[in-house]
């Protein structure tokens, strides 16, 4: 079997959703429809948000236990992009702090679902 390479989130509207994340990953969609918006992320894998109301079978809980998560180089990259994306009004669910496995902060999208930003090794 291939490494997964696909990530889905459920949304609310992906058009909204779509306009969020091509902010947020200063990148165009490469796909955008009413129902679903595909982006190609740095690391090779690919983020899609398909619309919760069309989505088949039907899923339940939207954005709850779903988290992307953001490695950077170091602490001042997280204070760095924690500081970006409150100015961009982004919800900041946690604060910058120091955890066992680095420095890290989280946000949240439109829909709920968790953005974790973190340095990957303790500051």
């Amino acid at each position: 079997m291939n490494p997964s390479n696909l990530f889905i989130l459920f949304v609310d509207n992906p058009v909204a959703s779509a306009a969020f994340y091509a902010d947020l990953l200063k990148r165009p969609a490469l796909e955008a429809s009413p129902t679903f918006a595909l982006f190609a992320l740095e690391s090779g894998a690919m983020l899609g948000l398909w619309s919760r109301h069309t989505v088949e079978p039907a899923a339940t809980n939207w954005g709850i236990g779903s988290e992307l998560a953001f490695m950077v180089a170091d602490a001042a990259a997280v204070k760095t992009l924690h500081e970006d994306w409150r100015a961009r009004g982004l919800r900041i669910a946690q604060e910058p702090t120091e955890m066992d496995f680095g420095h890290t902060f989280v946000a949240l999208d439109p829909d709920g679902h968790r953005l974790r930003v973190f340095s990957g090794a303790a500051s």
